[in-house]
């Protein structure tokens, strides 16, 4: 029998991660299907309570990538990310799931190998872990 697959959701900033993202497909570079992606303007705006309830709804890991540090369309948005994203890390810690449950990458959009590579390394690092316990909402009660 076939190992079960996680469940990852992948926010991606439309100007480098989801442009690196489509590059991907266009070059027709594999990786793991099992990943679904929201386009957001930019990953400053991934409210951390987005990253939670995914987890909630049995999203096995969650991936968040932007642009590079410095090279963000809106100034400084990669950094207030950053800062988010330590914030969300250390929540998760001391909740008691997993770091890597919820990874961050800088893709550009000239990066669609990396992004097919950063795709590669979330879903191995989620497969190890199995799928997710804590947090899961169980319907009905």
């Amino acid at each position: 029998m076939r190992e079960k697959e996680p469940k990852i959701l992948a926010f991606l900033c439309n100007w480098c991660s989801y442009a690196g993202a489509d590059l991907a497909g266009v070059s027709r570079i594999q990786y793991p299907p099992n990943v679904r992606v929201i386009r957001v303007p930019c990953s400053s705006r991934i409210n951390p309570l987005f990253i939670l309830k995914a987890l909630q709804q049995g999203i096995d890991g969650v991936l968040v990538a932007g642009c590079h540090p410095g090279d963000c369309h809106y100034i400084s948005g990669n950094y207030v990310a950053r800062r988010k994203f330590a914030i969300i890390k250390s929540l998760l810690e001391y909740i008691g799931v997993e770091e890597d449950r919820v990874q961050f990458a800088w893709v550009s959009a000239a990066e669609g190998a990396r992004f097919a590579q950063v795709i590669k390394k979330v879903t191995e690092k989620v497969r190890r872990l199995g799928p997710i316990e804590k947090l899961v909402k169980t319907r009905g009660i």
